[in-house]
């Protein structure tokens, strides 16, 4: 089927589209389905039938054959050539044949002896190759018993001890199965006819053609429509995939349906809002930089016109604007610093190298660091690390988390002037708090806070990059650390982050 496709496609130069493929699908299915039907009608029907036929005929003369055995007496006998017959014995067997016991129902049943005569016979089918019959029209109908192929066929039965025949006279067929009695004195031929699996054969075989033809057209239909059916979410997929592409971002598809189909609309509704959301984002990043860019370039180049041309050898005004000068460049460094390190992070050029550590420590050590500005504002950082937290994470990446979120709490710090930096341990790692007492944050702008430059309203107008957030963010999404904020106006931020180690055992 996909040899067939490609050669459709790189013969006729065109792509087969789904409803093509579907419906080329449909119709090699349904041909590969009638050749096998064909194959099982010309090469699997007869032989099975004759295997089926075979057993029954074998189980049937076996049950005969095992009631000559259980007979008291000699079913027969011959007295001087005259045939004496037992005819308690095949009383039992005319009752057994007539109340189904053996069921000989369209079978002949031919009995003989070992001088190859026949005993008796039972007619359940015509004609019987076996057996002709003798009579004229209007006298008394009969049997020639003793045939030559008769006589043929129980010398077979008791030279080979069983007998396995399929006979044929003309349009007749007939399979034949022969047992000897265990004393070898009494032989049982049971046969029936061949002819209808043949012509049932011949039937099948000559309706299949046309069944195919129907066949190939109702595929074809049904084909059509359940590819129009089909295709036509796909469809709408791919429209509203150009316009994205062509720039408008509020395409949403109606889901439908509940299954895998509705599940890529609603994916790609998802998606779509999403590229939304970062499209505007985008635009925010732009404008945010050009602001941020533009303001110290702005006072350098001012400042740096005005010792230029104005403060040359004035000493104290020359260092003072040469002073902004070095501050607003530091800013600026901050800043490309700050996209540098997201983006490193972002794209993965910086990857986590993670060992085992004592995140305890790590945040004594972090919260040192900022005992000169604690001192200089008269601020508190208190630091709630009592108990050891083993850990397996980046530790340098762990300690700009912890920069971060120390910097912005003090970006925000109420007017009690305490920051609280807790380490609570877990099972499997530990949980990290980074608590300020400061104004809080609005809950329409939790959601965004972690987004690239995005600013709650009260921040509007302050110093910092608005990069801070979106690096932490960043680094423990690569970590695969939960995180988030509680926050309520009026009471505060709690920042926090869970260190939990999802190694199994077997993978360290």
């Amino acid at each position: 089927m996909e040899r067939l496709k490609q050669w459709l496609q790189k013969k006729n130069g065109f792509v087969l589209g789904i409803r093509g493929q579907l419906m080329l699908f449909i119709v090699g299915i349904t041909l590969l389905t009638l050749g096998l039907v064909w194959g099982v009608i010309t090469y699997a029907l007869t032989p099975q039938y004759n295997r089926t036929i075979h057993d029954r005929l074998s189980d049937r003369a076996r049950a005969i054959v095992a009631m000559i055995d259980d007979s008291d007496a000699p079913i027969s006998n011959r007295d001087f050539g005259i045939l004496v017959l037992n005819n308690d014995f095949w009383q039992s067997m005319n009752d057994a044949f007539q109340n189904h016991v053996i069921n000989v129902d369209g079978c002949c049943v031919d009995f003989s002896d070992s001088t190859l005569r026949s005993l008796k016979a039972y007619e359940s089918m015509y004609p019987c190759l076996l057996h002709e019959s003798t009579g004229a029209f209007g006298g008394e109908f009969g049997y020639n018993l003793n045939t030559s192929l008769a006589i043929q066929m129980r010398q077979k039965l008791f030279q080979q001890g069983y007998l396995f025949e399929i006979v044929q006279a003309g349009s007749s067929q007939q399979m034949l199965v022969g047992r000897l009695s265990t004393d070898g004195q009494y032989g049982v031929i049971v046969s029936t006819s061949l002819a209808q699996i043949s012509t049932a054969a011949e039937v099948m075989r000559s309706i299949l053609f046309p069944l195919a033809l129907v066949l190939l057209i109702l595929d074809l239909l049904f084909a059509m429509l359940f590819s129009r059916w089909f295709t036509r979410p796909v469809e709408k997929l791919s429209v509203g995939a150009r316009q994205i592409a062509a720039g408008n971002y509020d395409v949403q598809i109606q889901v439908v349906h509940r299954d895998e189909i509705g599940q890529l609309a609603q994916d790609f509704n998802h998606m779509a809002a999403e590229v939304k959301r970062s499209a505007q984002l985008e635009k925010d990043i732009l404008a945010n930089v050009s602001h941020d860019l533009r303001t110290p370039l702005t006072l350098i180049k001012g400042y740096a016109e005005t010792v230029r041309d104005l403060t040359g050898d004035d000493d104290d005004k020359r260092t003072e604007q040469c002073n902004i000068i070095v501050d607003e460049t530091d800013r600026l460094t901050t800043l490309v610093n700050s996209v540098m390190e997201l983006s490193k992070v972002q794209n993965g050029s910086e990857k986590p190298n993670p060992i085992e550590f004592d995140m305890s420590q790590l945040c004594f050590e972090v919260a040192g660091r900022y005992d000169a500005l604690c001192d200089q504002n008269h601020w508190t950082l208190q630091l709630e690390a009592d108990h050891a937290a083993t850990v397996h994470a980046d530790p340098a990446m762990m300690e700009r988390v912890l920069h971060n979120l120390l910097g912005n709490a003090f970006h925000h710090i109420g007017e009690d002037g305490t920051v609280i930096l807790r380490v609570l341990p877990q099972a499997k790692g530990c949980r990290v708090e980074v608590e300020d007492h400061g104004p809080g944050i609005p809950p329409e702008d939790l959601p965004y806070l972690f987004d690239r430059y995005y600013r709650a309203r009260q921040d509007a107008g302050k110093a910092g990059t608005g990069l801070g957030l979106s690096i932490t963010k960043a680094i423990l999404q690569q970590h695969g650390f939960a995180f988030g904020v509680n926050s309520a106006v009026g009471q505060g931020s709690t920042f926090w982050f869970e260190m939990c180690d999802t190694r199994s055992p077997a993978n360290p």
